[in-house]
């Protein structure tokens, strides 16, 4: 698939897709919808409670003002968790766990199959695998 109809069915242009490819990393807001696209979540979900909860906002493409709304938590408070400056305290890790197991854990909720892509037909972005195909030269595709 060429970079232009990876963006098309993206909604990014694809200069960006292109940027995704050499420079290494996606967007926080795009990252739902890539995963879409793939058709998996590639991103492995950690085991500890406040790694989920990291994960839970990246997969969902979210702010700490957004996690915070959907938490009922301050988004500073989510910060000093996320970041490893404070610990939270009994009763919010029970809220932490409540929130995870009663919210839908990214886009469609769907994990990484356990076969891996062939490289030759997958670029490395960041931590995930996308399928495109590098925008062939006008020489090479004879235009």
């Amino acid at each position: 698939m060429y970079q232009k109809d990876v963006a098309a069915r993206l909604d990014v242009t694809t200069p960006t897709v292109w940027n995704w490819e050499n420079r290494g990393s996606v967007d926080l807001r795009f990252i739902p919808r890539v995963i879409k696209f793939l058709g998996y979540n590639p991103i492995p979900q950690p085991k500890d409670l406040l790694g989920r909860l990291a994960w839970y906002k990246q997969v969902n493409g979210l702010t700490f003002e957004q996690l915070g709304v959907e938490m009922g938590r301050d988004p500073e408070q989510l910060t000093d968790w996320l970041s490893g400056r404070h610990n939270p305290c009994q009763r919010n890790w029970k809220r932490i766990a409540f929130f995870l197991a009663s919210h839908t854990q990214g886009p469609d909720a769907v994990q990484r199959p356990e076969v891996a892509l062939p490289e030759d037909r997958a670029t490395t972005i960041g931590s995930m695998k996308f399928l495109t195909a590098r925008t062939m030269s006008a020489k090479s595709s004879g235009t």
